[in-house]
């Protein structure tokens, strides 16, 4: 039941583009590196002392591009009260689009709060999902939307966009908003950084929903499509 709900947004998106009968698209679901789960708080605390991280920030991974929908992020992050404003870290790889977003931190005069870590070697990623007080992933567009199921196995707190493959990897375990609107994602940046019953919510959701996905159900999937397509002829 959980496969048929991920595939839909990537489904409809594969037989637009392409023209295919819905029969002939079989979309099978990635997993999170085992990697990503629950760590200790001092196996946390010493992975991320190497690194000089503040504590309590707010986390976003991604390659720093416009689909990622920084700019709109960072206004909704300057909107909130300073008092529930938490160092905001970005943890992805630069492009030659990243110019704007670097350009948005200056005009909203954010460089001392807003950090830009570059690449980061998986355990160290492990570790900032989990020293994080929330994970923000406010992309525009998505196929599935990798970071937010490696957030909710790590148990983070996570405000999602309410756009394409998101909602379905994320089901209940996320508090979802529409990306386009710096008013939804302000409100919703407050409520997972303070509102505690929802922040206990969603950190003891986001490990139940991130285990309904596994590489063995992906490669189980590809392979009953493989074997399907040869049964047809490949028609």
């Amino acid at each position: 039941q959980m496969l048929n709900k991920t595939i839909v947004f990537i489904t409809h998106d594969i037989i637009e583009a392409f023209g295919l009968p819905e029969e002939r698209v079989v979309v099978t679901p990635y997993s999170s590196d085992p990697a990503f789960h629950q760590l200790a708080p001092d196996e946390t605390a010493s992975r991320l002392a190497r690194l000089g991280i503040p504590d309590g920030y707010l986390l976003c991974v991604g390659n720093i591009q416009p689909r990622k929908n920084l700019r709109r992020l960072l206004a909704a992050y300057a909107a909130l009260a300073p008092s529930e404003r938490p160092p905001l870290m970005v943890v992805g790889q630069r492009s030659q689009l990243s110019n704007d977003v670097f350009a948005a931190v200056r005009e909203r005069k954010l460089e001392s709060t807003v950090h830009f870590t570059g690449y980061v070697s998986s355990d160290e990623l492990v570790a900032l999902y989990n020293g994080a007080r929330a994970f923000a992933y406010p992309s525009l567009y998505e196929g599935f939307g990798l970071p937010v199921l490696e957030a909710l196995a790590c148990a983070v707190p996570t405000l999602a966009s309410n756009r394409t493959a998101i909602p379905e990897v994320a089901g209940d375990a996320a508090l979802l908003v529409d990306p386009e609107r710096v008013d939804e994602l302000t409100k919703g940046l407050s409520q997972v950084l303070t509102d505690e019953a929802l922040r206990r919510r969603l950190s003891a959701a986001g490990p139940v929903r991130a285990a309904q996905f596994s590489w063995t159900r992906c490669a189980t999937a590809t392979e009953v499509a493989y074997r399907a397509s040869l049964t047809d002829g490949g028609r």
